[in-house]
């Protein structure tokens, strides 16, 4: 994977929904994990849509739990060895 967002505060939403329609409309190969209350980003609908071109979108369980409660969540569910796992894989990592 090129790129790989680690999105923890829903302050990131708009730097991540820039970087991920960069990232599709160049062909890069990317990613983004939401940790923390950076799950409460997945509210927006415009980023949401943006994720379709990413390789990986996934979302801590426990943050999502603990911060949005028993609403749906858009993308996969998983833990911070998912994380752990796509920063191994990714040439670049960029914090949000």
């Amino acid at each position: 994977m090129d790129l790989l967002m680690i999105v923890s505060t829903p302050k990131a939403e708009p730097i991540a929904l820039g970087l991920a329609g960069a990232a599709g409309r160049s062909g890069v190969e990317w990613g983004v994990f939401f940790t923390n209350d950076g799950v409460k980003a997945l509210a927006s609908a415009d980023l949401v849509a943006a994720l379709s071109s990413a390789t990986i979108s996934i979302a801590c369980q426990d943050s999502w739990q603990h911060h949005m409660g028993e609403v749906r969540c858009p993308v996969e569910l998983g833990s911070q060895t998912n994380n752990s796992l796509a920063v191994a894989d990714a040439a670049k990592i960029v914090s949000l």
